[in-house]
């Protein structure tokens, strides 16, 4: 039973550690870009999308299907790239052993 204790003791300690690398994931954020730097997103470490950037030169009320899909680009990029942050921190906190329904 020595070990049953010990080893919650240890889930409580990664517990704590997740929660703090989750606070400190919220204030990390990436940058995307997409139409040579016409539109660009950052985004947080909790996949939330904090800002988007257009540029007045790539406004077109002829072409809006272009804007969108710039805009649509950048925002996957960028929560594509948070993605790849959350999953490289919860690799250092696990030291790369893959943990089904942590990342």
């Amino acid at each position: 039973m020595k070990g049953m204790g010990n080893m919650m003791k240890q889930a409580q300690k990664l517990q704590s550690k997740m929660l703090k690398m989750q606070e400190e994931l919220a204030e990390k954020t990436v940058e995307a870009a997409a139409g040579g730097g016409m539109v660009k997103v950052v985004a947080n470490g909790r996949q939330q999308v904090l800002s988007i950037q257009i540029e007045p030169e790539v406004v077109d009320p002829e072409d809006v299907e272009m804007l969108q899909d710039l805009v649509l680009a950048a925002v996957n990029d960028a929560l594509a790239r948070s993605q790849e942050m959350m999953a490289s921190e919860m690799g250092k906190l696990t030291g790369g052993v893959n943990i089904p329904g942590l990342t």
